[in-house]
């Protein structure tokens, strides 16, 4: 009995010490709070492509470019403002332009030059190459770009365009619905009200769009040397001359022709007054004859 009671109590023991060393390693093996703070909490999936999804458009999405109305304004002096107005047509022709206007001031007073101001459109990427060839015509004297950024406005007229458009496209169902003449007039009469207002938008955005796809030059052209008095061919002369003599033999005819008109229509007048002349004059002389 004594030896079975020794056995038991070993036996406990033994599975107490087992027990106790089961219980210390899990206590091991546990996390702790802290740690279980600090380390970090893997994303789920869903979370992951969309976060890879958002950085993907942001690298992709292109950065809007502003919307500029580009002007230049320049003045050259030239040799020859007549060869240069040449040569500024083949430039336009050349760069894809359009000729605006054209006005040129011949010399008419002394030491007066002979210039021309000349107004012309290029596509705006090619306006800094049409710039240095107008550049080449001569000496520049002054040359100026301004701009004018646009991109808010084309945004808020497009805007008001795609709003007007959703309302008329709202008013042709009402008035597709509408049952009495009344209303079907009464929609009709703002859809008419929408319309003119859409074109009217369109256009000023078609403006817009038109002026930034294309920049206005404004081209000086002055010429380096003054004319004290303009100089013209023999031929202009010769030809003036026998005009102005043409001229002068032909009024000479006329007043001729007139003269004698006149002097028939009085012919009653003029032969009573030479015929009283001539009998005074005899009255006289015989007056004298008989003293």
């Amino acid at each position: 009995m004594k030896k079975t009671g020794n056995l038991i109590r070993k036996s406990g023991l033994l599975l107490s010490v087992l027990v106790g060393g089961v219980i210390f390693t899990s206590c091991g093996y546990a996390p702790s709070p802290e740690s279980q703070a600090s380390a970090p909490v893997p994303a789920s999936a869903p979370e992951v492509a969309n976060n890879v999804g958002q950085k993907a458009q942001a690298a992709q999405a292109p950065r809007s470019r502003p919307q500029l109305i580009k002007k230049a304004a320049m003045t050259v002096i030239v040799n020859s403002v007549d060869k240069s107005i040449d040569t500024v047509t083949q430039i336009i022709s050349r760069q894809q332009g359009d000729l605006i206007g054209l006005n040129e001031q011949q010399p008419t007073e002394e030491d007066s030059r002979h210039t021309a101001s000349i107004q012309l459109r290029v596509p705006q990427n090619l306006l800094e190459s049409t710039l240095e060839e107008l550049a080449k015509l001569g000496t520049v004297e002054n040359r100026n770009i301004t701009a004018e950024d646009v991109g808010s406005q084309l945004v808020d007229v497009q805007a008001r365009l795609s709003n007007l458009r959703k309302t008329e496209s709202n008013l042709q169902k009402i008035m597709d619905r509408a049952g009495s003449v009344r209303d079907i007039l009464s929609v009709a009469q703002e859809l008419s009200n929408v319309r003119q207002s859409i074109e009217q938008i369109d256009a000023q955005l078609k403006n817009l769009q038109n002026q930034v796809a294309y920049s206005t030059i404004t081209l000086k052209l002055e010429a380096a040397v003054s004319s004290s008095s303009p100089q013209r061919g023999v031929s202009s002369q010769v030809q003036e001359t026998w005009n102005n003599s043409t001229q002068s033999l032909g009024n000479f005819t006329v007043g001729l022709l007139k003269l004698g008109i006149w002097l028939m229509v009085y012919s009653p007048y003029l032969l009573i007054l030479a015929g009283g002349a001539y009998a005074f004059y005899r009255w006289r002389r015989n007056r004298v004859v008989s003293h």
